[in-house]
């Protein structure tokens, strides 16, 4: 039986009502021969879904001294890395740790683990 849209039928269809995030990449915005600044360049600008933090993510985390606030699905597309900074609405920055593909969800995903960031960096208004 064909379902609408058409797709495979173990997968799921994905939401993305919890909000919307901004994807930074972090250069070096000095001249050279000057002192590093860190600059950051918006990526993409993405609707996400906020999901549970597992409690094995969340201790082995905290082995490596990684305090995990939060883990969200975004759609696939974006070209995301561990490098990126990402800015939720409330312009609340986050440094991502983990980026991993999600199974078994239809539009393709992506699920981000998002960790708290000691080095906050300025964001223009009209860039968040």
């Amino acid at each position: 039986m064909r379902q609408k849209p058409f797709r495979p039928g173990s997968e799921i269809s994905q939401s993305y009502n919890s909000g919307i995030v901004t994807v930074y990449r972090v250069s070096d915005g000095a001249e050279p021969g000057f002192a590093p600044v860190p600059v950051l360049e918006r990526k993409a600008v993405l609707r996400y879904e906020e999901l549970r933090v597992g409690l094995n993510r969340y201790y082995d985390a905290r082995q490596n001294q990684v305090q995990v606030e939060k883990v969200v699905r975004v759609p696939r597309g974006a070209d995301i890395s561990p490098q990126d900074v990402a800015v939720t609405q409330g312009g609340r920055q986050y440094r991502i740790d983990l980026v991993q593909l999600a199974q078994d969800v239809w539009p393709p995903s992506l699920d981000l683990t998002l960790a708290k960031t000691e080095q906050v960096y300025e964001v223009s208004k009209l860039d968040t």
